[in-house]
């Protein structure tokens, strides 16, 4: 991870929670950081479950294409960049989500 510079956040939270804070770290900056970070990857990871459960309408109209249809507008010079015979078919279903399409 890259270092960025770090920007002072003045933060008001109860006093028995910096005394939890406390117990497990000397260095409360860096616990809260480490704490933020982790919500933050949560928070990401919820938002992609949702997306899957309810994709943009373009995301659908993209995956209506077809692999073979969007292979076919890369540009030429680009060949070896997808093998689409080398993908699964997927359909989406609003009952089910993504599901492999059968033939």
């Amino acid at each position: 991870m890259t270092s960025t510079p770090s920007e002072r956040v003045t933060v008001t939270m109860p006093g028995s929670l910096v005394a939890e804070i406390d117990r497990y770290e000397r260095n409360r900056s860096r616990f809260i950081a480490e704490a933020v970070r982790h919500e933050l990857v949560r928070r990401r990871r919820e938002e992609l479950l949702l997306s899957l459960e309810h994709p943009h309408s373009q995301s659908l109209a993209d995956a209506q294409l077809g692999l073979s249809d969007w292979d076919a507008t890369l540009p030429p010079a680009e060949p070896e960049l997808l093998d689409s015979a080398a993908g699964v078919p997927i359909r989406w279903s609003d009952e089910q989500g993504w599901q492999e399409q059968t033939a």
